[in-house]
């Protein structure tokens, strides 16, 4: 016996309350529809409905289960999803990258990646925080990631850290456009990833600043396009990986070795990528 199936049509019969709007519902003829029903009540041995001059009612065990029913269904419609999603992303690499690295690494990391096997499918996650990141690599979502440093990691393996420049962005007309030097950024807030996307990676940050003098308030921006538009409108300034980032009213200036952009690739122990999460170490130094 079916018995998804089976339910499927005492779930028709219970929402549409008669037999001949749920076999066309269903795309089926009444008989085979009905004769489903008694065979299902008969592997349960309870009677689900009840047939009367006002259509089909649900009996009492009927009522309790029809919720149950319908989860059965939903998770088995789940299911199947799942598997048709497994089966697309069969051969694919699964990796996580962080919002603070900017389009022209991830592109740079898409393209190292592809370089051996043209045909190879790379599946590229959305950006997320450092701890999304790591709870998706540790739970098998994820094949590895690249993460913020410092961060705690749990059980995951980890590359050493490397380091990927980046320049400070402040408005065009703001003096720090033309005054090099971190104090000059004074009245300015600072564009950058929330807290929650890496703490010690952010009080990282703050430290620096202080030590140079700098105690901005902070702008939630998670990537560079977040940053642009408060830079832009003179409220920011911001950091960034790209070395060629350009827009209207903002400037690109030097910014310190100690504001570089602190990462690491992870990934589960034993990793079922080796060889990708190598690859993926070796294009970020290539490209910081």
């Amino acid at each position: 016996m079916d018995l998804l199936r089976h339910l499927r049509f005492f779930v028709a019969v219970a929402e549409e309350g008669h037999f001949g709007h749920a076999a066309d519902r269903l795309g089926m003829t009444q008989p085979p529809l009905s004769q489903g029903v008694q065979r299902l009540e008969n592997r349960l041995g309870v009677t689900l409905l009840t047939r009367g001059s006002r259509g089909v009612r649900l009996t009492t065990a009927g009522a309790d289960l029809l919720p149950r029913a319908r989860a059965l269904l939903d998770q088995a419609e789940e299911f199947t999803e799942a598997a048709a999603r497994q089966r697309e992303n069969r051969g694919a690499v699964r990796i996580g990258v962080i919002a603070a690295l900017g389009d022209r690494q991830v592109a740079g990391l898409v393209a190292a990646l592809r370089a051996p096997d043209p045909q190879a499918r790379t599946v590229i996650v959305s950006t997320t925080a450092t701890v999304d990141l790591v709870d998706a690599v540790a739970g098998g979502r994820l094949d590895c990631a690249v993460v913020h440093h410092p961060a705690l990691l749990g059980e995951l393996e980890a590359s050493p850290v490397i380091k990927i420049p980046r320049r400070l962005l402040v408005p065009a007309d703001h003096p720090a456009a033309t005054k090099h030097g971190i104090r000059a950024l004074r009245g300015l807030a600072c564009a950058t990833a929330p807290r929650a996307h890496g703490t010690a990676a952010f009080d990282l940050l703050v430290d620096t600043l202080r030590e140079r003098g700098l105690d901005p308030e902070f702008l939630p921006a998670p990537g560079d396009r977040d940053a642009l538009g408060a830079v832009a409108a003179g409220r920011a300034f911001a950091l960034s990986t790209d070395p060629d980032l350009r827009a209207p009213g903002v400037v690109a200036v030097p910014a310190g070795d100690e504001f570089a952009l602190r990462v690491r690739v992870v990934w589960p122990d034993p990793s079922p990528q080796s060889a990708v999460c190598e690859a993926l170490e070796t294009a970020l130094r290539e490209l910081s």
